[in-house]
């Protein structure tokens, strides 16, 4: 069955966790689909572990709508999240509703997520009375990394915990079905997740969150530049892919491979008239 707002909806008041994984290819979606997860997020971590930018900052409205597009062929009943990337909603409200629709209409995106607290809330209200459904993110916001100074915890003095707070609760009066939270102390984020009536999605912010969040390359093994202290990593998919592309390159060579039985012969009579 789909996956949709009601679906997040009710779990939340089902006290049932939701599931979410990044994806960015039709194949992975398929599987990831097939699996059973609950969401499927096009996130614009692909500048990182799919183009090899060092920040998500260069990923393009293009990028995104080419990969959410495969995405959401594979997704069946996933619900489809798509990121809105770096100034395609920061500068006016038009451009987040605008861009917002892109993604819908090109993308085939079920719903899309940006970054930011009360001073998007303008832009989650737009997007949301134009019936394209919101996830809102906070924390650790990657296209802030520039203002963080790097990738910290956030919320870790009063200041900045009362300032979560306030913005996770003008999130959702501004219209956002969902709202991720990466990298805060655990006791905050379940804070905010008991204070809020939507559910939240967690990335290193601890198992008191709704649900929860990874980047499928980090918790499979195959992104090795740098890996978060959140990240469990469910199995060494990068280990087994060089293994065989090893294996693969030593064949080739050695002449084992393609054998007979992955070869296709010409009859007979044919070689005779050949020549």
């Amino acid at each position: 069955m789909k996956n949709t707002v009601s679906t997040f909806k009710k779990a939340k008041e089902n006290k049932e966790k939701l599931t979410m994984l990044t994806a960015y290819d039709y194949s992975t979606a398929r599987l990831f689909d097939e699996a059973g997860i609950n969401s499927i997020l096009v996130g614009d971590s692909l500048g990182n572990v799919i183009l090899g930018y060092e920040d998500t900052l260069s990923v393009t409205m293009e990028d995104m709508i080419h990969h959410s597009a495969a995405v959401a062929r594979g997704a069946k009943n996933a619900l489809v999240v798509c990121d809105m990337p770096f100034m395609s909603y920061q500068a006016s409200v038009y451009d987040a509703v605008t861009n917002a629709g892109r993604l819908m209409k090109e993308g085939r995106a079920n719903a899309v997520k940006l970054e930011g607290g009360e001073e998007v809330c303008p832009q989650i209200k737009a997007i949301t009375e134009c019936g394209i459904p919101v996830v809102a993110h906070l924390g650790l916001t990657p296209q802030s990394i520039n203002a963080f100074g790097g990738y910290k915890v956030q919320g870790r003095d009063l200041e900045a915990a009362k300032k979560l707070i306030d913005d996770a609760v003008a999130v959702e009066k501004a219209g956002a079905f969902a709202l991720v939270l990466e990298c805060v102390p655990t006791e905050i984020a379940t804070k905010i997740t008991e204070k809020l009536t939507i559910p939240t999605i967690g990335i290193g912010a601890g198992n008191g969150c709704d649900g929860q969040v990874l980047v499928y390359q980090d918790m499979l093994g195959m992104f090795s530049d740098y890996t978060p202290k959140f990240v469990k990593q469910y199995a060494n998919v990068g280990t087994i892919i060089k293994d065989a592309v090893t294996d693969y390159i030593n064949e080739v060579n050695s002449g084992a491979f393609p054998d007979e039985t992955r070869s296709y012969k010409a009859s007979d009579d044919v070689l005779e008239k050949l020549y």
